[in-house]
């Protein structure tokens, strides 16, 4: 295998990823805070590897085959956590290698699960770091879930790779595609941080707000997120950019062409938006009959929570572990459930519930009707042959690996609902638990370390789509 192509790029993400620490490294220095030089020093080692394989790998065209755009995927969300830990590392805050890296993955992967306590009175720079991470993580997630996932056939992504392709040609090839969506993600940040101002954020908040807002990550700068906010100002205005985030980005470029037919026909907006119009009616019901709660605040915290936990941004104004049994359980699913393909969103993705349910519709019919001939249909389209074999795997191994983190986190000593909700939230990169010490009130901070090595696997895995990852682990892979 050709490893300098491999090698090539990653020195050029390494070198966006130091350009990227200039930004917390000038706030340090606006703020007053001696973090700054601890920016420099990581900007010159990042700089320096990513220079170093960029040099020494340049060609003047490379050709990626399959089995390196699955290294290069795999390779890439490794190395960039990595180098993204320094800072931490290296900061005044005195976090060790573990809470570092862990940090670092929560961010790019967007998951939002933090180990970082006393937010409020945290370095500039390193709260501006934790959310330029996570924003780089949501364009990247977009990018690949366009154009490397459908490549790769994962769990079913292929449904889409057709879909891009087919329209229209006013849509861009490949690479103008990932520059036009951008340049989407960063003006949709920009009109958040403006939105988020207007509400009474400061500028700092606003920005570092906005970046993960609209990357669906969910670090904040304030310990308790949004549960100290009187007026549902920023409230409303982060439910907004939430679903903005987590519905596909290639609509709003289809809507920039002047084609808005489908981002209002496309199926798994409307199955998104359903889903997310169903829980919160449920639960704002639950809390106003149930625990008696005003229907207007029940309507605000089930709105908001509701909209953070499914997109897994992971903000909260509340705890809802108090809320009863009724709403974990609901929180538990909308977990599992996640955003739609093509978004910065998590979890299993609304495109493949759709799957399973025509695939089920279908198997009802012929035993119906055994003589019949039934296609399944995706968005008003037959489905191509491999599309349903490939997301009931998708289904198996990601109950699989769900099982096998949340056995190894009980193993480490975490009681159960910690242990399931961690494996959950960890696999479906939504950020906060459910109990006590990781819910939205927690944090991850005293866990053990093996748990939280656990945990950073878990979102590599569940970010990568799981697929993209155990492919390499077979023999085959590596054989010329």
């Amino acid at each position: 295998m050709d490893f300098r192509p491999i090698l090539y790029i990653n020195g050029l993400l390494l070198s966006i990823l130091s350009l990227s620490m200039i930004l917390p490294m000038l706030a340090d220095i606006y703020f007053g805070y001696d973090d700054w030089k601890v920016f420099f020093v990581c900007i010159i080692i990042t700089a320096f590897f990513g220079g170093a394989l960029i040099i020494s790998n340049m060609e003047q065209e490379f050709n990626i085959t399959t089995r390196q755009a699955f290294l290069l995927t795999n390779l890439t969300w490794l190395v960039l956590p990595t180098f993204g830990a320094l800072p931490f590392w290296l900061s005044s805050l005195n976090m060790s290698v573990t809470d570092s890296f862990f940090e670092a993955m929560s961010g790019i992967t967007t998951t939002g699960s933090t180990v970082i306590t006393g937010l409020d009175y945290a370095p500039a720079g390193i709260l501006l770091w934790r959310a330029i991470l996570q924003w780089l993580g949501g364009i990247g997630i977009i990018i690949m879930a366009m154009s490397v996932l459908p490549f790769l056939k994962v769990g079913g992504m292929q449904i889409f790779k057709t879909e891009l392709s087919e329209d229209e040609k006013a849509l861009p090839r490949t690479a103008q595609l990932a520059a036009s969506i951008s340049v989407i993600y960063v003006a949709l940040t920009i009109l958040c941080a403006l939105c988020y101002m207007m509400t009474g954020f400061e500028i700092f908040d606003a920005v570092a707000h906005a970046m993960t807002t609209i990357a669906t990550g969910g670090f904040s700068t304030f310990d308790s997120s949004f549960s100290n906010y009187i007026n549902p100002g920023p409230e409303i205005v982060a439910i907004i950019f939430m679903v903005l985030g987590g519905m596909p980005f290639v609509l709003y470029l289809k809507a920039i062409h002047g084609n808005l037919r489908p981002l209002f026909k496309d199926s798994q907006v409307k199955w998104f938006l359903s889903i997310l119009a169903v829980a919160i009616i449920t639960t704002t019901s639950y809390l106003y009959i149930q625990q008696d709660v005003a229907f207007g605040e029940s309507l605000r915290r089930s709105t908001f929570n509701i909209v953070s936990i499914m997109t897994g941004t992971g903000f909260s104004s509340g705890d809802f572990n108090a809320w009863g049994g009724f709403a974990v359980s609901m929180f538990f699913f909308l977990m599992v459930v996640g955003g739609c393909a093509g978004s910065t969103s998590c979890g299993i993705k609304i495109f493949r519930f759709q799957v399973l349910c025509a695939v089920t519709k279908i198997q009802v019919s012929r035993l119906l009707h055994p003589n019949g001939v039934f296609i399944p249909h995706y968005n008003g389209k037959p489905m191509p042959r491999d599309v349903p074999s490939s997301v009931m795997g998708f289904f198996f191994v990601y109950a699989l690996g769900f099982t096998v983190l949340a056995m190894a986190l009980s193993y480490v000593g975490l009681d159960f609902m910690t242990a399931m909700s961690g494996a959950v939230t960890s696999i479906s990169n939504v950020g906060p638990g459910l109990g006590d010490i990781i819910g939205p009130a927690g944090s991850f901070k005293d866990l053990p370390d093996s748990a939280k090595w656990i945990l950073s696997v878990g979102m590599f895995f569940g970010r990568l789509e799981i697929f993209t990852i155990l492919v390499m682990m077979s023999p085959h892979f590596w054989k010329y």
